[in-house]
């Protein structure tokens, strides 16, 4: 892993989490006050016109006519330098130069968030381009761009594009890069079971700080873990884990979460687990599956328990996770009509009574249903053939 610090997080990407907090109910005026600002300086720097027309539009920056000239006249001023450059590489210089003086037009309309043009000119740029590592990193800024605006599509394609790439070559530092960036893509897609796969895969590795810090990226893999792998895994791979260990607390309540579930201290599990919700909510990646998240954790929390009980009082499973026994009934109910928990509840004794499949008699149950299948299939075809 490369030392902390060593690389910073993308700005445009620090940008759009900005713009996301500023749009959060949850999210304390005084701090929108200072995002808002943080926004307009950042798009008066970079010259952000697109953006700045779209925050005009939706009513979070006013506009401001001199503001908009100027940044224009800086971006028509920097073009033509821009053409310049490319006009005197081709003129004068070799290959290289040239598809440097081309990336540089890209990077520009990246920097001011021109994305169609951005891509446009990527385009161009890997035309101009031989080395496999160098079309890799231009996939990279393709997926930047996309995380930027949680284009999807672009995403999905940009990793198939790189996937490809790496069939032809390619280095471990910029295939172990992909992970985490497909990684991000997976967890933003509600496909946490492979996000989890390819998180802990890069731990070790990790070099995508531009994408986010260190921290944020256990605080991922941590999350995405916890509700996709066994407990013998996760004691192995996430519990255990030197990289984990080393930066875990650093995060609320992160490491009591995890403790607090892999130990089976209920009580301090729904403390933790509070304490969390707020850092789920207002993550720009993981706030679209907020409540999914909130259901699958629960699942995984309280299968755990029921798991050592053929039968147990609500009472007591209420006591054990420190809540009443009315908001227990209420939980369990919903996740038993769901098909989530594999459990009934005798309302008169006041008891759950657990009904795990059985995975052999499940299996059993299969094989008959495929070998009924399998006859009627047989019969049907004997008597085509005595026709």
């Amino acid at each position: 892993m490369a030392n902390e610090g060593e690389e910073v997080q993308q700005p445009q990407l620090v940008l759009a989490d900005k713009l996301f907090l500023l749009k959060q109910k949850d999210v304390q005026d005084i701090d929108k006050v200072r995002f808002k600002e943080d926004v307009f300086n950042f798009v008066k720097e970079h010259d952000m016109i697109p953006l700045y027309e779209t925050l005009v539009a939706d009513s979070v920056l006013d506009m401001d006519r001199a503001l908009l000239d100027s940044m224009r006249a800086k971006i028509d001023d920097e073009l033509k330098k821009l053409d310049e450059k490319i006009a005197d590489a081709e003129e004068n210089l070799g290959e290289s130069e040239v598809r440097e003086a081309h990336l540089a037009k890209s990077l520009f309309f990246i920097r001011i968030g021109d994305k169609e043009k951005a891509l446009e000119h990527l385009k161009i740029t890997e035309t101009k381009t031989v080395a496999v590592g160098q079309k890799m990193d231009l996939v990279f800024y393709t997926l930047q761009l996309g995380f930027f605006g949680m284009d999807f599509d672009l995403i999905s394609k940009s990793i198939d594009k790189a996937k490809s790439l790496f069939e032809e070559g390619g280095d471990w530092e910029r295939k172990n890069r992909l992970k985490v960036y497909e990684g991000l893509y997976c967890m933003s897609t509600r496909n946490f079971e492979k996000a989890a796969t390819l998180f802990l895969d890069s731990i070790s590795t990790f070099t995508t700080y531009e994408l986010f810090p260190y921290d944020t990226f256990i605080f991922y893999t941590v999350l995405t873990s916890i509700i996709t792998l066994d407990k013998v895994s996760l004691k192995q791979k996430v519990v255990d884990a030197p990289e984990i260990l080393t930066v875990i607390e650093k995060i609320p309540h992160l490491k009591e979460f995890l403790d607090s579930l892999y130990g089976c201290q209920y009580k301090s599990f729904f403390s933790a687990f509070a304490g969390l919700t707020e850092q789920i909510k207002l993550d720009r990646y993981l706030h679209p599956h907020f409540r999914y998240y909130m259901r699958e954790i629960r699942t995984v929390i309280y299968s755990q328990f029921l798991e050592s009980y053929k039968s147990v009082t609500i009472e007591a499973m209420a006591k054990a996770f420190g809540v009443s026994v009315d908001f227990i009934d209420v939980e369990l109910s919903r996740f038993i009509a769901a098909g989530k928990l594999h459990c009934k509840i005798d309302k008169v004794a006041g008891v759950l009574e657990t009904n795990r499949p059985d995975a052999k008699n499940a299996l059993y149950q299969a094989t008959i249903k495929q070998g009924d299948f399998l006859l009627n299939r047989i019969q049907k075809l004997s008597r085509v053939i005595d026709l």
